[in-house]
């Protein structure tokens, strides 16, 4: 009897090991994620979702690059993975201009490249995983127009980044039908949110400056330090559109020193990717051949991870949540 209990336990640890795919994967199985800004909330987030991931598997992960915006650095960080043999990477694409040759090689020297949050499209990367920026523009778009009655000044807070030029396209197509709200200016922060604060406080502050009704931040980090501006300068009447769902830009909807927010999905975006990219490691796909023009083809184009717009009628869910995920 304890030999045939012996047999069936052996038997059934076999069976969970085939279902979870932990009998496929090496020790030093290892996938990366490099991006910019890596100390953002909005990567610790993506972090989650990679630790996760990582664990459903047993296989290692790593967060390389800068933690300011250095998209030179990034590039630099991201070749100097390859050395280390990894079984894919996912990446964050500050500037796809200095990243698509960096990723071309990658593919080339047998490494399945999956970009998140911000993509290279013309680079031979397998796919995207990421909002679909655009459209969270045209979500912003929106509210920024239904918030001004069609009709004020607006300065945008932005990055000479893809995902965030995709995200003022976006705005730019909703107020093209909105004649009446005039763009001042799209400010650069050059990855600094403190030139973000010295715009805004310049617009409200300045006796002699032409009025700004409302204030788009296009990336996370500079919504906190405009509504910080525009509080100093007892300017709380001007409207503030965030992006993302960090704890601060969450408090200060809460309190209404912002409207609204984007919410994206950073820890599905690095789940998925680091699914994805198992998947295509322990499958052997032929990384050289044109999967966006291939019909067959086992990828997508792009796998779009959702934006849903928080203001104060659903804050208190997104605040919750995050206290959730934080007593796990």
């Amino acid at each position: 009897m304890r030999e045939i209990k012996k047999i069936v336990l052996a038997v059934l640890a076999l069976a969970v090991c085939f279902l979870t795919g932990c009998s496929r994967h090496d020790n030093d199985e290892r996938y990366i994620l490099v991006t910019v800004n890596t100390k953002l909330e909005y990567w610790q987030s993506a972090q989650a979702g990679l630790t996760k991931a990582a664990n459903q598997y047993g296989v290692k992960f790593d967060v390389r690059g800068p933690d300011n915006y250095d998209p030179a650095d990034e590039e630099k960080e991201f070749r100097g993975t390859f050395g280390l043999k990894p079984a894919g990477l996912l990446v964050s694409v500050a500037d796809a201009k200095i990243m698509q040759p960096a990723i071309d090689d990658a593919i080339a020297a047998g490494i399945p490249v999956v970009t998140i949050d911000s993509d290279a499209p013309a680079s031979k990367r397998l796919f995207f995983v990421g909002t679909n920026n655009v459209a969270a523009g045209t979500q912003g778009g929106k509210r920024l127009v239904e918030k001004l009655h069609g009709k004020g000044n607006v300065v945008f807070f932005t990055m000479p980044q893809p995902n965030l030029d995709e995200r003022l396209k976006g705005y730019k197509d909703v107020l093209a039908n909105s004649p009446g709200i005039k763009i001042i200016e799209v400010v650069d922060i050059k990855g600094d949110a403190g030139n973000a604060f010295d715009r805004a406080q310049h617009y409200v502050g300045a006796k002699n400056a032409e009025k700004v009704d409302a204030f788009v931040c296009l990336e996370a980090s500079s919504a906190k330090s405009v509504a910080e501006a525009l509080k100093r300068e007892n300017a709380k009447d001007r409207l503030v559109i965030a992006m993302d769902t960090d704890q601060d830009t969450l408090n200060l909807i809460k309190s209404g020193d912002i409207d609204s927010t984007i919410s994206q999905k950073p820890f599905t975006m690095a789940f998925y990717g680091l699914q994805s990219l198992d998947m295509i490691h322990h499958n052997k796909t032929d990384l050289t051949k044109d999967h966006s023009a291939d019909s067959f083809s086992p990828f997508p184009a792009f796998v779009d991870t959702g934006s849903t717009l928080v203001d104060k009628t659903n804050v208190d869910f997104y605040l919750q949540a995050r206290e959730a995920s934080h007593t796990k």
